[in-house]
């Protein structure tokens, strides 16, 4: 089952919407899922134009869960600035070397 598949999975049927993004029933964080899955289908418009998707997860214990992709914990590129595309002081010939 790959997390963007456009069709959900049997195992969220059951799933409860966790408030603090961790799994109800033993705490565990979403990163030790042992299955994921994102209904792209249905975003949630919220303020500045953004979306926001469920994130359905299978915890190692059994549990299935989902909290919304803008409740999750920041990683450890939530602090970098968003690249504008204005890629001009890269030297691309020392970058890529000469072929």
């Amino acid at each position: 089952m790959e997390a963007f598949s456009p069709t959900p999975p049997d195992w969220i049927a059951p799933a409860t919407h966790a408030a603090g993004f961790c799994c109800p029933s033993c705490s565990q964080n979403s990163t030790v899922a042992t299955a994921v899955w994102i209904n792209r289908r249905s975003p949630v418009s919220i303020e500045n134009r953004r979306r926001k998707w469920q994130e359905f997860y299978l915890c190692e214990c059994g549990k299935a869960w989902w909290g919304w992709s803008n409740e999750r914990a920041p990683n450890e590129f939530a602090d970098r600035a968003p690249v504008d595309g204005d890629r001009s002081d890269i030297d691309y010939d020392s970058f890529f070397g000469y072929f």
